[in-house]
């Protein structure tokens, strides 16, 4: 299903055992728009730390109880590698934390999980692979907070069209599906989704996206909805307004 990321944030995490902290932020590859992480806050339990999980962790999310529950314990928590999650996260801290976990790796593969259609399945053994080697731009990282692109300029090929307010995520794939553009500052005030699959250029350094639209698609397409959840009907006259071929047809 299709959830707005903020509402993601502040869910309980159940451990097998015990609680582990709630979901202070989620953590997103800008390269396939994917997240990669949820950074869990665990102020009561480990104060003054707070770790990664992985969707590939994931054994389950509750919406209506407001909870994630993962396929780790406390103490593989408590003793997994320690990351800045205030500093960029490079490939060679993910491996060290795949390699404690033993954990498939995403990158390397055809899919945006790798080998893998879904993150869980990473979780499973025969999606584990060998260490792969650490590159020379192991150092790189394409590792960024949603938050820290909430209000970018939206620019479509004519002109700006508004800024984000913030992203649909599918809780399966753990994909960013749509980005939520609020028009408050441009047009009628409507907010509209577009794709990250439109996405042709982000200027990171001028917090500016480009898309592949004009004003006017914009100016016409469907408004969302906050209070309603999405749904394929809506997802159909979205995709037709902008002329744009589903991903579900991919």
């Amino acid at each position: 299903m299709i959830h707005n990321e903020k509402t993601i944030q502040g869910y309980k995490i159940n451990a097998t055992d015990d609680e582990l902290g709630k979901v202070d932020s989620l953590l997103f590859d800008d390269e396939n728009w994917t997240v990669r992480y949820l950074v869990a806050d665990t102020r009561k339990w480990l104060p003054g730390r707070t770790v990664l999980l992985s969707p590939i962790s994931i054994k389950a999310v509750n919406h209506e109880e407001e909870q994630v529950s993962v396929h780790l314990t406390k103490d593989q928590v408590k003793d997994s590698p320690d990351i800045d999650t205030e500093s960029p996260v490079s490939r060679k801290q993910e491996m060290r934390l795949n390699q404690f976990y033993g954990w498939g790796s995403y990158w390397g593969g055809p899919g945006v999980w790798g080998p893998a259609m879904y993150p869980s399945e990473l979780f499973e053994e025969d999606f584990v692979q060998e260490p792969q080697g650490i590159g020379e731009n192991s150092e790189e990282s394409h590792i960024r907070s949603t938050s820290e692109v909430q209000n970018y300029e939206i620019h479509a090929e004519d002109g700006g069209i508004g800024h984000v307010e913030s992203f649909l995520v599918d809780d399966e794939t753990w994909k960013i599906r749509y980005i939520i553009v609020d028009t408050k500052n441009w047009k009628s005030g409507k907010k509209v989704l577009v794709a990250p699959a439109w996405i042709t250029e982000v200027r990171w350094a001028e917090k500016r996206v480009y898309v592949s639209l004009d004003q006017k698609k914009v100016e016409n397409a469907p408004e969302y909805d906050p209070d309603a959840p999405i749904s394929r009907a809506y997802e159909e006259k979205l995709y037709g307004a902008y002329g744009k071929n589903p991903y579900w047809k991919e």
